[in-house]
């Protein structure tokens, strides 16, 4: 518990057993509930959570958002917390953002990764790519997102009744922020350390960064 609120932290993972190890080791003990989705893992991911104390579910469809609404859907807490099972997140900042969550009165806050606290955390082509989907949701959406891509946020678990999360896939980190801005969440941002990654990299970013772009102009019109 912290600040009279139940902590869930919720963690998507597709073959990250040396990652989640180190995540959940750094997640402070304030945290009551620790939700790790192993989504089609080939590895010992599950095994590793589990023998640290996290529940873990399955989830089958594979995909970022597929595995996140896994694991929204089993949290408990009053306030959801998530992270990347890779080690980028700092695990370390979850009192302070849930003091910001609190003090500002907020249902929804995204922690900005820009600028980069350690520059070889994330390599240039990602960086531009993530600032041409950030300038582009704010262009079609007027909803100005500082980073619309990342993966860490801080939630009351109560505003997901509100919002229509569609993505399966990478796109749902952008559409779960534009969500909570279009039905009226009070939202914010803060910057935090971003780290460089434990183990082997998923993201294909051609392949993911078409799809997100693709998919910004599809929720803008109606088509998804």
């Amino acid at each position: 518990m912290h600040q009279n609120l139940k902590l869930s932290v919720v963690i998507p993972c597709y073959n990250e057993e040396n990652g989640v190890r180190e995540v959940i080791e750094r997640i402070p003990k304030l945290v009551d509930e620790i939700v790790v989705v192993d989504n089609n893992c080939t590895d010992r991911t599950a095994e590793v959570a589990r023998s640290l104390g996290a529940v873990v579910v399955s989830e089958k469809t594979p995909g970022y958002g597929a595995a996140y609404k896994a694991g929204l859907k089993a949290a408990t807490g009053d306030v959801i917390i998530t992270m990347d099972g890779d080690g980028t997140y700092p695990p370390e900042e979850i009192a302070r953002l849930v003091d910001e969550l609190v003090a500002k009165k907020l249902d929804f806050l995204s922690a900005s990764r820009f600028p980069l606290s350690d520059p070889a955390a994330m390599n240039f082509t990602n960086q531009v790519g993530n600032w041409v989907l950030t300038v582009t949701a704010a262009i079609l959406f007027f909803k100005p997102i500082e980073d619309s891509q990342s993966g860490m946020w801080i939630f009351k678990r109560s505003v997901l009744s509100k919002l229509k999360l569609t993505s399966d896939g990478m796109p749902f980190s952008q559409e779960i922020k534009l969500e909570a801005l279009i039905r009226g969440c009070k939202f914010g941002e803060t910057h935090i350390p971003y780290g460089a990654r434990i183990g082997e990299v998923k993201l294909q970013k051609w392949r993911d960064g078409w799809l997100n772009l693709s998919f910004l102009v599809a929720k803008r019109f109606g088509l998804v």
